[in-house]
């Protein structure tokens, strides 16, 4: 067992980790990702499908305000088309974003508060994927944010309408 883990701790021992990024191209990446998500939002306001639906990864996922919402990008595409199709988009402006960059830069995070005019606030968050030279969503996710003061009465209207619903997913 010994000369086993022995031969583990070498052949890790020989993997590179990725290179880090100088302080200039961090900066000059997180501008370049802050444009990215500003774009994102813009082509989902201007209702432009092709912009917004070539920003996700392939594989990119989107998590809607509703518990059933989880969408590969093609079924969100499906599901949306109709509207954008049609000019109908929607808007969220950012009120506050943050954005973090893993140290090789090939991947980072977010979250940002949003606003909606019929909805009034929001919170999105995601992963973008470096894939080649270009950066893409792996997944977005939409939610409203509940005051903790009204959290107990959002379940407990939650629970009523999944119970008149008979508790079908």
């Amino acid at each position: 067992m010994r000369g086993f883990l022995c031969g583990i701790v070498l052949v890790c021992g020989c993997v590179q980790s990725p290179r880090a990024l100088t302080a200039e191209q961090r900066q000059t990446t997180l501008v370049a990702l802050e444009n990215q998500l500003d774009a994102f939002h813009l082509a989902a306001s201007e209702a432009d499908g092709e912009r917004y639906f070539g920003l996700f990864a392939s594989d990119g996922i989107f998590i809607g305000t509703d518990a059933t919402e989880r969408w590969c990008v093609q079924e969100f595409e499906t599901y949306a088309r109709p509207y954008f199709d049609a000019g109908r988009g929607w808007t969220y402006e950012p009120i506050e974003r943050h954005l973090s960059l893993a140290p090789s830069g090939e991947l980072a995070w977010f979250d940002e508060r949003l606003r909606n005019e019929h909805y009034g606030e929001a919170r999105g968050s995601g992963v973008w994927l470096r894939e080649e030279d270009n950066w893409r969503l792996a997944q977005y996710n939409l939610c409203f944010p509940i005051p903790n003061a009204l959290a107990d009465t959002v379940v407990a209207l939650i629970r009523e309408s999944e119970a008149a619903a008979g508790d079908q997913p």
